[in-house]
């Protein structure tokens, strides 16, 4: 190999370490995985194969539009249709397949459902279990240790952290995903939504309200 080929990889190299260095001082909080993804970004940019804000902007959808609309839509038939809700508390995985839409939900999807007596929260006190089909990407604190002990010892402390606060006389109840049973929460409608279209009571969904660690928007919050 010629000596200058090598010299200029290694300067090529230095210099973008440095800048990666400058970018991201937090590094040392990556895990182990997610450092092995920026690598791969980086390895995947740098060769000109893609550019970083199309992978940004993929991920950004897969996290907050595709994956939690699915779930969204499901809740607002739900909400909508007593025949569907009756369906979907039954058996979810058949009353999600027959909307259609959207790609096979794992083997054993559940709804359960939030009532003024009890709320329902989720967590994969094993791994990360996650209904990616139906919510998209789980958030990064979803496969924390520390969300996944707590919400099982202090699930309503660990509500409050989300700026959650339930009456005292409300039983929550934590589900685990396992590989073969995954969870979605079906939220209780938001007062003052009466006649809305199925459209308009979507839009109210948010992504940590189908998983019990959030609730939905009300009427007054309502994103466009």
């Amino acid at each position: 190999m010629a000596p200058g080929k090598d010299d200029d990889h290694h300067h090529h190299d230095h210099g973008h370490h440095h800048d990666h260095d400058h970018d991201h001082e937090h590094g040392s909080e990556l895990s182990e995985m997610q450092l092995r993804v920026r690598a791969l970004e980086t390895v995947l940019t740098e060769k000109g194969y893609i550019d970083p804000a199309a992978l940004d902007a993929i991920v950004e959808a897969y996290e907050t539009k595709i994956g939690p609309r699915n779930g969204a839509v499901v809740v607002a038939r739900a909400w909508a249709d007593p025949a569907f809700k009756k369906a979907l508390l039954e058996d979810a995985t058949k009353a999600v397949a027959s909307m259609g839409h959207m790609s096979r939900v794992g083997d054993h999807l559940v709804a359960v459902e939030n009532t003024p007596q009890r709320h329902n929260m989720i967590v994969c006190t094993l791994c990360s279990c996650y209904p990616w089909e139906v919510l998209g990407l789980p958030p990064t604190w979803y496969k924390s240790a520390p969300y996944r002990s707590r919400a099982v010892i202090d699930p309503r402390g660990v509500l409050a952290d989300f700026g959650v606060t339930l009456p005292p006389d409300t039983e929550i109840r934590v589900w685990d995903s396992t590989a073969e049973t995954r969870f979605i929460v079906l939220p209780m409608r938001p007062a003052g939504t009466e006649g809305w279209s199925e459209e308009r009571l979507a839009a109210l969904v948010t992504r940590d309200s189908l998983i019990g660690a959030g609730l939905p928007r009300r009427p007054e919050e309502a994103v466009s």
